[in-house]
Parts: structure tokens; C-alpha cells; sequence
């Protein structure tokens, strides 16, 4: 496998060839040209199978290239470079079939793993070819066709064990070379990507490494990868397939070098658990339960589960944690005490290292109850407070591990917090509803609808703005928006009926009212005395 790389800018090059780790890659000879006519005359006397070009070029383009490429049908996996996010570029380089269409400035470990699945795709494509050519073209099913069957086994075990009479249909059915004797163990994987990492950003590439280092590490003289499925997101299912006597021991240590991997080089968390071996015509069971399992536990990031300890295990009642004393600090504002508290009973929790997720789902409503109650004495609405897509995560996720739920409880809390801390300045909370009524007076304003703004008990609102302003909520927005009028009636022609209307008021005769309460003229009159007025 051969890489061309092509760029006006010698010193792009020179760190190409320098900071790539071409041999891991797979890479035997780097080619490299500076302009377009040096880059076709390697092509048309050296067999490349990877193009890095960089589209911006004074000789010619690397769009242009790959065009050439294209026309004289050379099989090349082709990335361009380029400095600029131009859309009719991405568009040529899209029809043109090029592999990926990447960003400078370099940032090399993704532009490593890029190589590497252009790689892949190179050898895939030349595998094809050879198949073709020999026959054999049947090969290139195989694959999707276990993919095909294990995402059956797993789908169809998910509600209950699949019987061995569909087993048996579905290897026939896909022409497998499965005996129902065979001896099968699947692992589940769960990820964890760190915010702002790869995982997060670009699940295709962290995909692709993941897959990378499973397929490496679970290579074993004792057993075989069938497959490995993403059954949903950062959840992935290994089935392996023992030529000797199943050992777990040898999966546990896998496992831990698996966790100590992905920590510093995917920039993740995870969570290995082992399912029990077993015959072909009994996976419907054993997926069942490690599936089972999965569903059932909250773990601890970075440690192995293992189905046949799991099912040993007793099950014991939820014993809520000393609630009262939570409650205490959270009234005295002791914030990174009531964690240590809620994280030292989540520990405890952990003593038979896995907790169902019935008990902490108990655990969870418990502090939230409290959290709630506690907002509420202070005249705080808990159903605007919460609402968003954060906490909708955060809460969707806190059965996942005991990390989540902690991640969770902290957000729970230290907002509360924090609203509790601008509830308690009066001046604020006033200030904020007197400059929303000025910026909205002509739109709809009760006093529900403003105690939603700042996420208040209606009640708490009123009494607190007239504690701190003197004046009544009603009759605050009452004098802003007649206040308004005189403005529009004073400067300009509008008519009394739409100067009612953009002030908030829909029903003119309850306007007329109120203006001649609060001014002692009519709209009319008011108007009408302003505009006579002799000039100064």
C-alpha cells in the first residue's frame, strides 16, 4: 500500500511525512510531489492507492486532479486539504468521489484515523477485485451476512429467548457455518465519551477507533469475533466464539486492558459486562441475560460486570439515606457537603459492585422530592426552573452510572442553589420584571405570565415586587403603558384606536378609562392638546 502526497507548500509536506505514522498505517512507500504535473507522472508509474492532496495549488488544482484520476480510472482512495470552507469546493470534491474533504490547520490524530479507513477501504476495494476476478465474489456478503443474523439473535432475545427452531432457520437461511453445539459468549460494552472529545464531536471516527481497538484486543488463539454490533448509541455487543473451554478469566483481563486503553487514547469511560457462555441453541437465553443485566444495573465507569456474579446476588430493599440531615444542608446553603453526603451513600451502595436501577430510581425520587419541596417554600416554580434540554439529559441519563447520577444530583442542586441565592436580592427579581414590562408592554402581561419569567409563584411575586417597589404589579404595567401612549400620542399621527392596541390594550373603551384615571383627559383630548400646542 503506497500514499502520494501532493502540496505547493514544502513544509506541509515535510510534516506529513514526519508526524505520520505511515508504517502502523500500513503504508510502504510515501511519494511526494509539489504541483500537479509531478503528481500525475507518479501516478502513471508507480501503483498508489492513496491520494492526500491539497486543493489550493498555483500549477493546477487538486480538484483537478482528482478529475484526471477519475477520467483515466485509476482505483485511488483520494483526501483533499484545504484552508477554506467553500462550499462549491466540498461539492466538486463530492462529485468527484474523493474519500474525505478535510479542514487545514492538520490536526493529525484525526487525519490519522481518516488514512486509516481510507486504508481500509483501499484493501477492501482490492479485495473485491480479487474476488471478483477469482470467483469468489460471494465472500464479500459474509459479513453483513453475520451482522444480519447476530442483530436478529439480539433483537429477537430482547423480548424473550429466541427458540432454536428460528436459530436454525436463520443459519440456513443466510448459509452460516454454525453447528447448534457451537460455544458462544457476547460481552457488552458501554461507552462514555468526555465532553468536547471525539466521541462526542465525531461519532463516525470514535466508531471506527473503538472498533479498531476491540477487534485488536479481543484477537485470541482460544476464541473467535463473530461480530460486533452498536445495538444503540455507545452500546456495543461482542459475540465470541470458543474453539476451547470457555475461561473468563482471560475475557476479565481483556477487559481491564480494554478499560485502560480507551481512557487516554479515545478520551472515554466504559463498562465491560460478561455474559455467560453457551451453546448456539441456547443465545436466545444468554443474551437475554446479559441484556437483562444491563437494563437492571447502574455501574460504577470503568469496571467489569459479569452476568454469572450478578445472578448470585441477593436482592436488597432500598434504604433511603438520612433525608432529614440532606435537608438541613440544603437549608444551611452547604452545598459540597450535601454531595459528599449523596456521593458517600452512592459508594455505599456499591458494596456488591452493581445497584439496581429500581433502587436508585427510589433514591433519585427522594432527593428530588427534596429539592423540590425546598424551591417551593421559597415561592420558586420547579416546572419552569427544570424544563430544557439540560436536565432532560441529565436526568435520562443518571440510571446509566453512579457517575450520571451524581452528574445529575449537582445540576439538581447547585440550580437550585443558585436561584434560591437571586430569589433572595428582592431588588433583582424586581428590577428584572420593572425592564421586562418596559421591553413588553404592548404584549400580554398578567401576573402569571410574568412570575413565569422568573420562575416565581405568582403570589410570592406580587407580594415581593410591592414589598421592594411600593406599587402593585397591576398597577406598575398599567403606568408603563399609559406612559407609552402619551409618548405615541405626543410624537405621532397614529390613531387612538392603534395606539390602544401597540400599548396592550385590545378592548379601546377599558384604555380610554384608565388613560383619563391616570392623566385626567381622554385619549382624544390629551391628543388633541398636545398637537395644538404652538411650537417653541
Amino acid at each position: 500500500m503506497n500514499v502520494l502526497l501532493v502540496d505547493d507548500d514544502y513544509y506541509v509536506v515535510a510534516a506529513l511525512q514526519k508526524k505520520m505514522d505511515w508504517t502502523a498505517l500500513g503504508i510502504e512507500t510515501v511519494y511526494t510531489a509539489n504541483n500537479v504535473a509531478q503528481a500525475r507522472e507518479i501516478v502513471e508509474n508507480h501503483s498508489v492507492q492513496i491520494l492526500i492532496s491539497d486543493i489550493e495549488m498555483p500549477q493546477g488544482s487538486g480538484l483537478s486532479l482528482l478529475a484526471w484520476i477519475r477520467e483515466n480510472g485509476y482505483p485511488i482512495q483520494t483526501i483533499l486539504l484545504t484552508n477554506y470552507a467553500d462550499f462549491n469546493y466540498a461539492q466538486k470534491a463530492i462529485e468527484l468521489q474523493s474519500f474525505e474533504y478535510f479542514l487545514k490547520p492538520i490536526e493529525f490524530d484525526k487525519l490519522m484515523l481518516i488514512i486509516q479507513k481510507a486504508v481500509a477501504r483501499a484493501k477492501e476495494q482490492q479485495h473485491n477485485e480479487k474476488a471478483i476476478q477469482e470467483g469468489y465474489y460471494w465472500q464479500k456478503n459474509q459479513a453483513k451476512n453475520l451482522e444480519h443474523f447476530w442483530r436478529r439473535m439480539v433483537s429477537g432475545s430482547s423480548a424473550s429467548p429466541i427458540r432454536p427452531s428460528a436459530i436454525t432457520y436463520a443459519i440456513k437461511e443466510q448459509n452460516l457455518s454454525y453447528h447448534m453445539d457451537d460455544t458462544l459468549q457476547p460481552l457488552l460494552f458501554n461507552v462514555f465519551p468526555y465532553n468536547g472529545s471525539m466521541g462526542k464531536e465525531e461519532k463516525d471516527l470514535f466508531d471506527f477507533a473503538l472498533l479498531n481497538i476491540l477487534y485488536e484486543l479481543f484477537r485470541h488463539p482460544d476464541f473467535g469475533i463473530e461480530s460486533i454490533l452498536e445495538i444503540k448509541d455507545y452500546n456495543w455487543i461482542a459475540i465470541l466464539k470458543w474453539n476451547q473451554t470457555p475461561d473468563t478469566g482471560t475475557l476479565e483481563e481483556i477487559c481491564a486492558f480494554l478499560i485502560q486503553k480507551t481512557n487516554p487514547y479515545l478520551k472515554c469511560d466504559v463498562c465491560c459486562n460478561i455474559g455467560l457462555p453457551g451453546e448456539l441453541n441456547q443465545i436466545g437465553t444468554v443474551l437475554k441475560s446479559l441484556t437483562g443485566m444491563d437494563e437492571e444495573i447502574t455501574r460504577c465507569r470503568n469496571h467489569t460486570y459479569m452476568v454469572e456474579m450478578y445472578q448470585k446476588q441477593s436482592k436488597t430493599a432500598y434504604i433511603p439515606p438520612d433525608l432529614a440531615h440532606l435537608e438541613e444542608l440544603l437549608n444551611r446553603n452547604r452545598l459540597a457537603a450535601f454531595q459528599e453526603e449523596v456521593s458517600r451513600y452512592l459508594k455505599g451502595l456499591l458494596v456488591n459492585r452493581t445497584v439496581d436501577t429500581s433502587i436508585l430510581s427510589l433514591f433519585r425520587l427522594d432527593i428530588v422530592q427534596l429539592v423540590y419541596s425546598f424551591l417551593k417554600m421559597k415561592g420558586i416554580q420547579v416546572h419552569k426552573l427544570y424544563s430544557g434540554k439540560v436536565n432532560d439529559r441529565l436526568q435520562l441519563h443518571s440510571l446509566t452510572s453512579i457517575e450520571d447520577m451524581e452528574e445529575y444530583l449537582k445540576y439538581l442542586v447547585n440550580t437550585a442553589m443558585k436561584y434560591r441565592d437571586l430569589t433572595a436580592q428582592p431588588k433583582s427579581v424586581a428590577e428584572e420584571i420593572k425592564q421586562y414590562i418596559h421591553a413588553h408592554y404592548g404584549d400580554e402581561l398578567t401576573r402569571n405570565d410574568l412570575a413565569e419569567i422568573v420562575y416565581l409563584n405568582p403570589d410570592y411575586l406580587a407580594r415581593l415586587f410591592k414589598k421592594e417597589t411600593g406599587v402593585s404589579l397591576g398597577s406598575y404595567v398599567i403606568h408603563v403603558r399609559i406612559a407609552a401612549a402619551k409618548q405615541l400620542l405626543e410624537t405621532t399621527r397614529l390613531s387612538v384606536y392603534t395606539i390602544a392596541n401597540k400599548v396592550g390594550y385590545t378592548n379601546y373603551s377599558y384604555f380610554s378609562k384608565l388613560f383619563k384615571q391616570e392623566v385626567g383627559l381622554s385619549p382624544n383630548e390629551y391628543k388633541k392638546e398636545q398637537h395644538d400646542q404652538p411650537a417653541m
